[in-house]
């Protein structure tokens, strides 16, 4: 089945945001290890001052090395391939595949106000890098058993897109967060866009979840053909599930839960089942977080150094 442009060899955007769209800290999580397998270097950002809320998202305070104390303040940024930017990994870590050499990812926090304005000058940077393609990543919380594979929810309000990479339109109707609008507006713009949500087990969401992690690689690779070393992330899954089940052993209300999960899932695991099971997961997400802020406006910038 023949890819549609943008999503195997084309030049391809990944976007992950913290915060709402972030459960388990998986989307950013996978678009982290591409940016850090790939060697990529910060090409534009946003003015931070125009899109968000300092008591919503607050700036951190870090000592270096040398002691010396610095502010780091919430953003977002475009990062691609650079030259004179990090390291090259090793050969063995480094991600391979049609689209590879070109790939570029979005990571930062979402944005407070502006939302259109934001998404606006996020579609200008990415047609001046030619960008052909948009894999938007979420993870949400669900009623998903830590013990079985992580689904993976993927759509397209892009006819072309659905009917090449076999993947769904959503039916949800009600409040959206950032990536909806990137979605909408990109889609505008005429660039072809595909959106995946991991389902993280919403008994154990405080923590980071490397399997999460895992599952959005594992579709990333299944859409466009890339190959995606994992590096130590499958250790690190092993070692959180096995953690999961530590506290499930000593506490029977959690264990028994975990069992009416594991028989649920189990009897919705054909492809049809599964695939409308995690659509309704999806819309009942949003729907639970419909309470959260939205907005809008600023400038994607080159960064200059300073």
């Amino acid at each position: 089945m023949q890819q549609p442009t943008g999503f195997e060899g084309g030049r391809l955007l990944v976007v992950a945001f913290e915060g709402w769209n972030d459960a388990g800290e998986a989307a950013t999580g996978a678009a982290r290890l591409l940016v850090e397998r790939l060697g990529l270097v910060e090409i534009a950002a946003v003015d931070p001052e125009l899109y968000f809320d300092y008591q919503f998202t607050r700036p951190t305070v870090e000592a270096g090395p040398d002691g010396i104390r610095s502010i780091s303040w919430p953003g977002a940024a475009i990062l691609g391939p650079g030259a004179g930017g990090r390291a090259a990994p090793d050969e063995d870590e480094v991600v391979t595949g049609p689209g590879a050499d070109t790939l570029h990812v979005l990571l930062g926090a979402e944005p407070a106000r502006t939302w259109k304005g934001f998404a606006a000058e996020l579609v200008d940077a990415a047609l001046a890098a030619d960008i052909e393609g948009v894999v938007l990543l979420g993870a949400m919380l669900a009623d998903a058993p830590h013990t079985r594979p992580l689904a993976v929810f993927a759509s397209s309000e892009n006819p072309e897109v659905r009917a090449a990479l076999g993947v769904e339109r959503s039916t949800y109707e009600g409040p959206v967060g950032i990536l909806s609008i990137i979605a909408d507006q990109a889609e505008r713009a005429g660039i072809p866009t595909v959106s995946l949500w991991a389902s993280v087990p919403h008994y154990v969401h405080n923590a980071p979840s490397p399997k999460a992690v895992l599952a959005l690689l594992g579709k990333v690779e299944e859409l466009t053909g890339l190959s995606i070393p994992r590096g130590t992330l499958e250790a690190e899954a092993n070692a959180w599930e096995a953690n999961v089940d530590a506290l499930a052993a000593d506490d029977d209300e959690m264990a028994g839960y975990i069992a009416q999960l594991e028989q649920a899932r189990d009897a919705a695991d054909s492809p049809e089942a599964s695939g409308e099971a995690i659509a309704q997961e999806f819309e009942r997400y949003l729907r639970r977080r419909g309470d959260q802020p939205g907005g809008g406006g600023g400038t994607w910038r080159p960064r200059d150094g300073a």
